[in-house]
């Protein structure tokens, strides 16, 4: 680039780029941009560059010295330790980097400059050459776009063949009355080859059931552009009304035009994938009717039958050559599956907008379409009703489910416009591309298969569970002098804040005293007993809800088994959850969780596979931090938590007593997620004081961990975000607040983020790996849940070794090629009839 003379074209924004851009961009005037280039390195053209110097600092450096020899040179001028060492510790590497990312400027070129103007494609030539490659998609849009005019006129000119300038309506307004329904297969068929000739359609699924198991297909839409969008209906049911009241009943009358073929259970009221707000419906959309049913049973129903339109649909949206773009398209995926169609290859807007802003705001559709398009999408409630007198989406006339379902497949291309050409300008494509993108079929087929549940086991846990809490609470109404409600926060206040007058009480904004765990377990480790019997009531109610009687509540009665639901944008560091049911927080170190583990259980002939990560987050904390003594004990196979014990107390490894080492581990651990004296002096039991002198004491031992600490805290002030080692970004909200406690927080989250997040990243890119592994294999050993460090498989009894082999070669090479970790990945697995029996 070159001032007023030369510009580079960038086609994702369609302008031109010249000095402006260039500085934006790097930092850097265009003459310096391999100086820069030679500093920041490239992972993925194998450019070294200077370990540690980013784009941000290499701008810096030049800024100062003028140019890269000059920073080379004056290196020892260099103020902060870290950036000087990576210029003194790697000039040959650095030289080598300028090598590899200048540009040859003196090839000879033998054609007139004139010769690479953009001219018209030579029709003959271009076709045999696509025929040759079979790139039949091309082929085609070259022979509609390029052939002859009747008339033998000359073929299409050059611009036919340029790439498309963004709509001009992009940024129009959305026009519900251009949307349109899609009852007949010719309209249907139409509508397909238009989506084969773009190469890239929105689709989403409309069901009866929010559990993509167990979900009835209803409908399909479409979407080419901005208000070009279409649903198509399958399945919905004509309510009857009682005629007398006119009230709806549970009966359905026959549909015109096609029978239901799937998903005739009435369903849940709640039916839409998880991906809305709530909101009011543009008046343009909906009739002001007061109920989503009234005066509408005179509608048109003619729908096409189900296994027609999967038919038609299956080779569009299975077609190499088309992108299926979707928001949150894991749950479609499990739809289409379960009809026969394996959706491929997509995008996921969700996906992409947690690439971009992981912890900044949530990735729902409607609040990234209010976000990025300032417009507010139709919700659920609008369609179906709220509350008692909601219904399920295949009892939403058609009408209104068209305007509601059309909106979703244009809102979601709208996103995926807006939002994937961000990848490239922020440098994340990667990340999306090997942590997110791969992993939706991944999880999909994990929730299929879901994983076998011993209900009699529950029900006699959940009797046991019951009886124990019994006695909790008559011990704690002995110790209060009286009954009371022992599950009301209120009263719990009164009896140990008023009556009993216990220390350290705090009111909430209602004016009721706080008695959260916290609070209980300050009292409890001051010796109240009627704290700690509360704790324990606590817990079994809360595990007894939450799992003996939910779990046999979720079993899906057409499997026999539990099928959860992972999700992948809901946390800030890229940690999956689950949910409906949560799986991944049934305590792992106590007695109550280990039966209730019992409970999951293999088909008869297999057993269940635990593979697990041995303290992944502190062998990243050793790498990242760069702790010799950490890294060489993880090398060296010791017992970290009594290594550590040994370096801080003095203690030999060998004569280390256990106490000494359970401080050493809540220390270890608590130092990852940032711990304060309070925190530490909580868990230990001991005083703040004596807490603070540990943690001292351990800074002091391992200087790096308080280096890493500070300077991930300066990073994230300085950029509003951290980054793991894979590149993710993390976004750290209130970092820079004035309020104290939100920014000691945000700290906090800073110091462990890069940490968690890597794990979770690594877990990512093992799972990805897993299924082909397993094929190429031979292995038919399912992969069932993910709970943070640990993969569960069913299998054979007989592959049960070779599964277990293939799980820990996969796991621990997980970082690889991306990164090369200086501390080994340690994974350990069992097999067991149960899920305790496999840990």
């Amino acid at each position: 680039v070159t001032d007023g003379v030369i510009a580079l074209y960038d086609p994702m924004k369609q302008k031109p780029l010249g000095l402006e851009a260039v500085m934006e961009k790097f930092g850097v005037t265009p003459d310096k941009v391999i100086d820069a280039q030679a500093l920041i390195g490239d992972s993925s053209d194998n450019v070294p560059g200077a370990p540690g110097i980013g784009p941000k600092t290499a701008a810096e450096l030049i800024a100062q010295f003028g140019s890269l020899e000059q920073v080379i040179a004056r290196a020892g001028e260099i103020k902060q330790p870290k950036r000087r060492e990576a210029i003194q510790n790697n000039v040959e590497q650095i030289r080598l980097s300028k090598m590899l990312v200048t540009l040859k400027d003196d090839v000879p070129v033998t054609a007139p400059w004139r010769d690479f103007a953009v001219r018209a494609p030579e029709q003959a030539a271009l076709l045999a050459f696509l025929d040759a490659m079979e790139f039949r998609t091309l082929g085609r849009r070259v022979r509609e776009h390029g052939a002859k005019p009747q008339g033998g006129a000359a073929p299409a000119p050059a611009q036919s063949f340029a790439p498309p300038s963004p709509p001009a309506n992009e940024a129009a307004a959305v026009n519900y009355d251009a949307y349109v329904t899609v009852r007949e297969l010719g309209a249907l068929e139409t509508w397909i080859a238009r989506a084969r000739a773009a190469g890239v359609v929105a689709v989403d699924t409309e069901t009866d059931a929010l559990d993509a198991t167990r979900a009835g297909l209803v409908g399909v839409s479409l979407a080419l552009g901005p208000n070009d969008a279409c649903y198509i209906p399958l399945a919905h049911k004509r309510p009857k009304l009682s005629s007398e009241s006119g009230d709806l009943l549970g009966a359905m009358l026959p549909l015109d035009g096609g029978g239901v073929a799937e998903g005739d259970g009435g369903g849940a009221p709640s039916t839409r994938k998880p991906k809305v707000s709530v909101g009011s419906p543009p008046q343009s959309a909906l009739r002001a009717d007061s109920s989503p049913m009234e005066g509408e049973h005179g509608a048109d129903y003619t729908q096409i039958p189900m296994h027609a339109a999967i038919a038609a649909l299956k080779p569009l949206l299975e077609d190499p050559s088309v992108l299926k773009v979707g928001q949150n398209i894991k749950y479609d995926l499990s739809v289409f599956a379960r009809h026969g169609v394996e959706v491929a290859p997509f995008d996921d807007t969700m996906l992409i907008s947690y690439v971009l802003a992981g912890g900044l705001h949530n990735h729902g559709m409607d609040e990234l379409s209010q976000l990025h398009l300032g417009h507010k999408p139709i919700t659920f409630a609008d369609v179906a009703g709220k509350g008692k007198a909601q219904v399920s989406f295949d009892l939403v006339p058609i009408e209104r489910a068209a305007a509601y379902a059309a909106e979703d497949a244009d809102v979601t291309l709208r996103l995926w416009r807006a939002l994937k050409p961000r990848l490239a300008q922020e440098r994340l494509i990667t990340v999306y591309e090997t942590l997110e993108r791969p992993l939706p079929p991944v999880l999909a087929a994990m929730e299929r298969a879901g994983v076998k549940i011993d209900a009699g086991v529950l029900a006699r846990l959940s009797l046991d569970f019951a009886q124990r809490m019994g006695v909790f609470e008559q011990t704690a109404h002995r110790l209060a002098g009286r009954d009371f409600n022992i599950a009301s926060p209120k009263q719990v206040g009164e009896i140990l804040f008023d009556e009993m007058g216990l220390p350290g009480g705090a009111k909430t904004k209602t004016g009721a005293w706080s008695t959260d765990a916290s609070v209980l377990d300050d009292l409890a480790a001051q010796g109240h007993e009627l704290a700690k019997t509360l704790l324990d009531w606590r817990q079994l109610a809360k595990l007894r809800s939450t799992y003996t009687e939910a779990l046999r509540e979720a079993v899906n009665p057409e499997t026999g088994r539990v099928h959860t639901s992972f999700a992948l944008s809901s946390t800030t560091t890229g940690r999956l959850s689950s949910n409906d049911p949560n799986l991944q927080n049934i305590p792992i170190r106590t007695e109550e969780g280990r039966r209730i583990r019992e409970a999951f259980i293999a088909e008869p002939g297999h057993v269940l596979i635990s593979a697990d990560y041995s303290q992944i987050e502190l062998r990243l904390l050793a790498h990242v931090a760069d702790i010799a003594s950490l890294k060489q004990a993880f090398a060296d196979g010791l017992d970290i938590h009594a290594m550590t014990a040994s370096e801080m107390f003095g203690v030999p490894i060998k004569d280390m007593p256990s106490d000494i080492r359970r401080q050493a581990k809540a220390i270890n651990f608590g130092i990852i997620y940032g711990i304060s004296a309070f925190g530490l002096a909580r868990n230990l039991g001991i005083g703040r004081g004596e807490a603070d002198a540990y943690i001292k004491k351990y800074f002091e031992r391992f200087p790096g961990i308080r280096a890493y600490m500070e300077e991930t805290k300066a990073y994230a002030r300085a950029n509003g975000f951290v980054k793991t080692i894979f590149g993710r970004r993390i976004w750290v909200a209130g970092i820079a607040s004035k309020n104290a406690q939100e920014r000691n927080f945000a700290e906090r989250q800073a110091i462990n983020a890069p940490l968690q997040g890597a794990s979770a990243d690594i877990i990512r890119r093992a799972m990805v790996r897993m299924a082909d592994a397993l094929a190429r294999a031979g292995l038919k050993a399912r992969m069932l849940l993910q709970v943070h460090d640990e993969l569960v498989f069913e299998a054979s009894a007989a592959e049960a070794e070779a599964v277990m082999a293939l799980a820990k070669q996969v796991m621990q090479a997980a970082p690889e090629s991306a990164v090369t970790l200086s501390v080994p990945l340690t994974v350990e697995a069992n097999a067991g009839a149960t899920w305790a029996a496999a840990h």
